[in-house]
């Protein structure tokens, strides 16, 4: 018990929380900023942003007031196909994509769906490696886009 409290105390301090198969990482930035710099890394790194989508725009030209709320969506098929030839089904999440908000509290986030948690979620076996690769390049963008 004490060590699973000390792992979580130690999540919780860097701003980095897993839950229900994602990752969180607060951000200092606002997300607009977080959003660019996100965008930035990512096709600095070769990834290909297919979109990005602003989903308080989207709710304002309904009359509805949401929160600063940007989905960025990007993938590398180098990345993406050897997953796929691993468990085919793992095409439904991906290309990656990644959740800029908000909270109630005036805090942002960036989210992204853990890839130990896609392992499970489409039995993937034999790409360890590179679910490494990509939950390592994941915490990478992560950390420039909110530093």
């Amino acid at each position: 018990m004490r060590i699973f409290l000390s792992f979580l105390s130690g999540l919780l301090i860097s701003g980095s929380v897993a839950a229900e198969g994602t990752v969180q990482v607060k951000s200092q930035h606002s997300v607009a900023v977080t959003a660019d710099k996100l965008e930035t890394v990512l096709k600095n790194k070769g990834m290909t942003v297919f979109n990005r989508i602003d989903h308080s725009a989207g709710a304002a030209g309904v009359d509805i007031e949401l929160r600063p709320t940007e989905l960025i969506i990007f993938g590398n098929p180098k990345v993406g196909s050897p997953l796929m030839l691993c468990a085919q089904a793992a095409a439904i999440d991906l290309p990656q994509k990644a959740l800029i908000h908000e909270d109630e509290k005036g805090d942002v986030w960036l989210t992204y769906n853990d890839p130990a948690y896609l392992k499970g979620r489409h039995n993937i076996e034999g790409c360890d490696q590179v679910l490494q690769k990509v939950s390592g390049a994941l915490a990478k963008f992560s950390k420039v886009a909110t530093e």
